[in-house]
């Protein structure tokens, strides 16, 4: 019996517990769920007779180290940080790895050694990274192979409420690490834009943004994410004039969250001294600095801002409470940190709340002297606030691949994301199956 490790059992791990653990009953493999909170881990279980729930605490070498050694294939669902420890204890055991985590530079560096013991590593095996991976190289392989010359590619997703629970201002609930959200776009934001280079800084980065059309959902914002250049390379493009990855926004997000980060509610080095001794508007007082105006704190933050004081950033910014004589929770905290929680109260997905992913390509290419464009999109929503699609789309694929990888049907050695067709093309007809379909147009 072929025995597989899932360390963490959190937000995003139900969808993938749930299919991992019904494929263990058909192919005969075991099921470990290891967490620091084992009755979170043991409700995630459910007494399937495939399954069994641990204590693990995953920052103790020792103790992790002795459970990895016990199983054949390890899923981590950690912090991004901590996969690093994880695989280099999979390396020194002889043990295969799987995340849905982009593949920091200190991983990669791995992946001779990781060949040499003949391992499979497979990252970026969620929604985006993943899905957005192993949709776009179909794709890509199907144009090429009809003697097509891509010139110009957009990749855009987004993790949002679905329309008919979308009830607050901002058009935003969290479906995903809302620690994520909150530092998204930090760092500079690179993408290649007619065969010229482009950067965009945090501090511009949501000012910047562009507007999408998605069928029969009308326009949306997206702001650049991450280092689309690193794609290049790992999509077969290198010859690209135009590559772009961005995330996806209800229109008037971008303009709210830069007045979030103009302020700097998103800073997440340092921390507030005795900030549970504060309310909300005194920090929003002490973020104004040396002021000579005068007014109340919400008119000085929209004067510093260079808006009026009834403008729908503003509201925005009072509907969450920034202005509210309320205290803060979190001791000693830095003011990401005060902000994620007070998001988590005010964006919080009910019971009965649907969330949305959306995710869209579009491919430019040239065939037969004839200009393109073919225009990818998938639209799906959740069943409710526990069921949802970001748990579905994240983890569906790397169920898919686990599954695949344990019966011994990849051969894929090293340090890899899915953008060979021996992952995608097997891992994609099965998502199909469970709903994940992507419409074409094509001009």
């Amino acid at each position: 019996m072929k025995n597989l490790l899932i360390i963490g059992a959190g937000r995003s791990s139900t969808a993938l517990i749930n299919y991992i653990l019904e494929e263990a009953r058909l192919h005969n493999f075991f099921v470990t769920l290891g967490d620091a909170d084992v009755e979170q881990a043991q409700r995630k279980i459910h007494g399937h007779p495939n399954g069994r729930a641990i204590w693990l605490d995953a920052s103790k070498p020792n103790d992790r180290r002795d459970v990895i050694n016990r199983h054949d294939v390890v899923v981590s669902l950690l912090p991004p940080q901590m996969h690093l420890e994880v695989a280099q204890d999979c390396i020194a055991l002889g043990k295969h790895m799987v995340t849905a985590s982009y593949v920091s530079k200190q991983v990669f560096r791995l992946s001779d050694e990781v060949r040499q013991r003949a391992l499979i590593f497979m990252n970026e095996l969620g929604l985006d990274p993943g899905i957005d991976h192993m949709s776009a190289m179909q794709r890509i392989h199907k144009i090429q192979a009809a003697g097509g010359k891509i010139t110009a590619f957009y990749s855009y997703t987004g993790g949002l409420v679905a329309p008919e629970s979308d009830d607050n201002p901002w058009h935003y609930k969290f479906s995903w690490n809302p620690r994520n959200v909150v530092l998204a776009g930090q760092g500079t934001a690179q993408f290649l834009e007619d065969s010229k280079l482009k950067y965009i800084p945090y501090r511009r980065l949501f000012r910047q943004y562009r507007l999408v059309e998605i069928p029969n959902m009308g326009q949306w914002e997206v702001y650049a994410n991450r280092d689309s250049l690193l794609y290049r390379e790992a999509y077969g493009l290198q010859n690209i004039k135009t590559l772009f990855r961005g995330t996806i926004r209800h229109q008037g997000f971008c303009d709210a969250w830069n007045a979030l980060v103009r302020i700097g509610l998103t800073d997440g080095t340092f921390p507030i001294v005795d900030s549970d001794k504060l309310t909300y508007h005194d920090l929003m007082e002490a973020f104004l600095g040396i002021s000579q105006h005068t007014g109340s704190v919400k008119d000085r933050v929209a004067k510093m801002l260079e808006i009026t004081p009834d403008s729908d950033i503003m509201q925005k910014l009072e509907w969450l409470g920034l202005f509210s004589k309320r205290r803060i929770k979190v001791k000693n905290a830095t003011p990401s940190l005060i902000l994620e929680s007070l998001l988590l109260e005010k964006w919080v997905l009910k019971p009965d709340d649907k969330d949305m992913v959306i995710m869209q390509h579009v491919f430019e290419y040239e065939l037969n002297r004839r200009k393109h464009k073919l225009t990818s999109t998938l639209v799906m929503k959740g069943w409710n606030g526990t069921d949802t699609a970001m748990s579905r789309l994240v983890g569906l694929p790397l169920g898919i691949f686990v599954k695949l990888l344990m019966l011994g049907k990849i051969s894929t050695t090293g340090v890899s994301i899915p953008t060979m067709p021996e992952v995608y093309e097997p891992v994609m007809q099965e998502l199909e199956a469970h709903g994940v379909r992507f419409i074409e147009q094509e001009e």
